[in-house]
């Protein structure tokens, strides 16, 4: 009797004690829930940042251009008449004072050969007269008369041979033959083109940059560039720089020089340009988005003692991404990048990402 008793009280604790563990919670981790409950009630402003680093950086600027023949003319007519001889090859290199074409000068020879007649006749008369001159026999008046006929043609004939030469399309240097415009036996007048005529030894490359990098641009300077369907990188020097700034446009425009023995560039193709300018040995870069534009002024902010705090900077030169700080911020500083419209004085932020300015 006694035994039963003690079981039957034994399954009653044991039912208690299971009733109690199904209501009562389990033990937890208090350092977890603070630390939950923190993060659910930060009020501080979740930014990214740069750790601002002195680097080696090579100002660059990339700009587009335009490759022009060293040497190029569009070969005209200078005199009105019928083409009786074109010697024009399309695409023939030729060489300097070698004809190209020629106009009939039929008329101009026939006045030629008359205006040297006439020289001949008035050479006889001047001889004559100044054997009479030398004995009395004639004034000097009447002698300079004579004189004057003899130097009058022959300015004439200087002039009809000048008018012949103009009937004859010759080569001003050495170079390649464009495209043929005209036939032999055309009827061409003045200003006619015939084709174009282009030394391709040499290319020049056209192009501008902004104001703000005119002090800093200098003949000789080496850039690089490409042209399109080809990765190959030329080679170029700066051979002149415009004395003035474009009004319209804010640009300085120059012109380099390239060697271009295959004739690999054309005149006309698109270039592609990097000038390398100065060479900045402590430069403090960060992302342009970084920084806050206000009445002529530029801002940053910079985390202290996780606090946001607004500084006035002075900036430099801006590559694709960058730019350069060169007053205002010291390495070391914490720079924020992100919430730049949110951020406010003495703001509390907490940063989430970190990056090291030093990779640029």
């Amino acid at each position: 009797m006694t035994f039963v008793k003690r079981t039957a009280i034994a399954s009653t604790a044991a039912i208690a004690l299971a009733a109690l563990a199904w209501w009562w919670p389990a033990p937890t981790d208090t350092a977890a829930i603070t630390s939950s409950s923190q993060g659910a009630t930060d009020n501080r402003l979740g930014v990214r940042a740069i750790v601002a680093r002195p680097i080696v950086f090579q100002d660059r600027i990339f700009v587009t251009g335009t490759a022009l023949a060293q040497d190029e003319v569009h070969l005209q007519a200078e005199a009105n008449g019928r083409l009786i001889s074109l010697s024009l090859t399309e695409g023939q290199t030729v060489r300097k004072g070698e004809r190209i074409a020629k106009i009939n000068d039929a008329d101009l020879q026939a006045q030629l050969r008359r205006a040297e007649l006439n020289l001949e006749l008035a050479r006889i008369r001047e001889s004559r007269q100044r054997q009479l001159l030398d004995t009395r026999a004639i004034s000097q008046q009447d002698y300079d008369i004579v004189l004057n006929e003899v130097n009058t043609i022959l300015a004439e004939i200087d002039l009809i041979r000048a008018n012949i030469d103009r009937t004859e399309i010759r080569a001003p240097f050495d170079g390649r033959l464009g495209l043929r415009l005209v036939s032999e036996g055309a009827f061409v007048t003045v200003g006619t083109r015939l084709a174009s005529l282009q030394n391709l030894d040499r290319i020049r490359i056209d192009f501008s940059i902004p104001e703000r990098y005119a002090a800093q641009v200098r003949t000789g300077d080496r850039i690089t560039f490409t042209r399109q369907g080809s990765d190959r990188r030329y080679v170029a020097y700066v051979t002149a720089i415009e004395p003035r700034v474009d009004p319209n446009t804010r640009t300085l425009n120059l012109r380099a020089t390239a060697p271009n023995p295959d004739e690999a560039i054309l005149p006309g193709v698109f270039a592609q340009i990097t000038y390398s300018l100065s060479r900045v040995a402590n430069a403090i870069l960060i992302p342009s988005e970084a920084i806050i534009p206000e009445l002529g002024n530029v801002f940053v902010f910079v985390s202290r003692s996780g606090k946001a705090h607004r500084i006035a900077v002075e900036t430099g030169v801006r590559t694709g991404t960058r730019i350069q700080i060169v007053r205002g911020v010291a390495p070391g500083d914490t720079v924020l990048t992100t919430g730049i419209l949110q951020l406010r004085q003495d703001l509390p932020v907490r940063i989430t990402a970190i990056e090291d300015g030093s990779e640029s």
